[in-house]
């Protein structure tokens, strides 16, 4: 009897905009993974048919009460998929996605927006003890300790 491999799941979580755009112009460097997607826009769904997509709450620093459905949202879904990999580019959701998915031993990946180009984003910022793999889209931005910049996903 041969005993089943289990293919490795990633998840992609990020906030909609360019965030979602950037996120998934990494997806080919897990190929051979299963993927699955969540964001904070439900017409998401379209941009990967025939995976499986979670829609999540959104919720900004200016509304404690989402930001808190947001955060349970995002557990009970990593409680749900159980992944072996973690990528975000932000903002809210992938903060809460890297602290939970930390604190269940699943390898964490945070890339921060391009759009951030003078300075990391707040939840950028706020990640770096929640994130295995810290990076920056700007060389300038980069620093020994972190976050790191090995290119831009443009």
């Amino acid at each position: 009897m041969s005993q089943v491999e289990l293919k490795k799941k990633v998840l992609f979580i990020s906030s909609c905009g360019g965030h979602w755009k950037q996120m998934r112009r990494t997806e080919s460097a897990f190929d051979g993974y299963d993927k699955f997607y969540a964001a904070t826009d439900p017409s998401y769904s379209q941009f990967v048919v025939g995976e499986t997509f979670y829609s999540l709450p959104d919720a900004s620093m200016w509304n404690k009460f989402r930001l808190v459905w947001q955060a349970l949202c995002v557990l009970w879904l990593l409680i749900k998929i159980r992944p072996n990999v973690v990528i975000t580019t932000g903002a809210s959701v992938g903060f809460f996605a890297l602290f939970f998915a930390k604190k269940m031993m699943i390898k964490t990946i945070w890339l921060d927006s391009l759009a951030n180009a003078e300075v990391m984003s707040l939840s950028g910022q706020k990640v770096k003890p929640y994130a295995d793999l810290w990076l920056t889209q700007w060389e300038h931005l980069a620093k020994p300790e972190g976050p790191y910049f090995y290119g831009a996903v443009l």
